[in-house]
């Protein structure tokens, strides 16, 4: 495991009562920096990362862009866009996995014993896991530009689409904190993300931007899919188009998961190691 150095000593020689939230964050940035340098030393963790958006973007481009938009060029304008929402979901998958797998290995047990803040270690994984989004992001649009993708907004736009998906997949993390906490294994990781990931991204505007043509139920279900609200935002961020309220819902969405989230993966922290 990488060597860390956390300035946490207290002034009497025993853990403080209360922690500031200016050393929490320290902390949680410390040990962010020690996710990232596993994945430095061990890059293939980051080969599904890298695989995963040329996949879809080449598998939905060429099997649905003839019968949505009539052409794959004209669907990849409105694939892009939704992809990017679509991998900020799967992208938060392997968060769980590899939290579950270092409390196996006793790692938590040993960063219980440090006079850190409880909430620090997985802070510091959430964070962590952000080099993750960023090279899924990266490999997307690359290969999209590659294959004739073109945003048609000014740069602030595009920047604010992405903070949006950021914050988003932020969020949409401490569901997988909670799954990779409740898990028994990490073979069982995957399955149960898998479980609330599907349906939030296939039953959502990403692949389909008119889901007028769906049944009644399914396109009632996509208004209030938060998948569906973050993906219109990135859509009239990047591409054009009105913005309405997508972004506002999205960020509502982002706040009211970590609210539910958040401190029931901190019981369940509690609990588990």
């Amino acid at each position: 495991m990488t060597t860390m150095t956390i300035d946490a000593r207290p002034a009497a020689g025993e853990p403080p009562a209360r922690i500031s939230p200016r050393r929490t964050l320290r902390h949680g940035l410390t040990l962010a920096w020690r996710n990232v340098a596993q994945l430095k030393h061990s890059p293939e963790k980051l080969l599904d990362t890298t695989l995963m958006p040329i996949v879809f973007l080449l598998l939905f481009l060429y099997v649905f862009g003839g019968a949505v938009a009539g052409d794959t060029h004209s669907y990849l304008q409105k694939l892009l866009p939704g992809l990017v929402a679509q991998m900020a979901m799967f992208a938060t998958m392997g968060l769980g996995t590899a939290l579950n797998e270092d409390i196996h290995k006793g790692v938590f047990d040993r960063f219980r014993s440090l006079p850190i803040a409880r909430s620090a270690p997985l802070v510091g994984t959430v964070l962590g896991d952000t080099v993750r989004f960023v090279i899924v992001m990266t490999v997307l649009v690359g290969f999209g530009s590659a294959l004739g993708f073109r945003f048609h907004t000014d740069p602030l736009s595009v920047l604010a689409a992405f903070a949006v998906a950021y914050v988003f997949y932020l969020a949409v993390s401490w569901v997988s904190v909670l799954v990779g906490l409740l898990a028994p294994s990490p073979e069982t990781v995957q399955g149960l993300a898998f479980l609330w990931v599907m349906p939030l991204t296939f039953g959502s505007s990403i692949l389909v931007p008119d889901t007028s043509t769906m049944p009644g139920w399914l396109e009632a279900w996509t208004k209030i899919n938060p998948v569906t609200h973050l993906a219109e935002s990135v859509r009239a961020l990047t591409v054009g188009g009105p913005v309405g309220d997508h972004v506002w819902f999205t960020l509502a969405w982002a706040a009211g998961i970590v609210a539910v989230t958040f401190p029931l993966a901190m019981r369940m922290y509690s609990r588990r190691v």
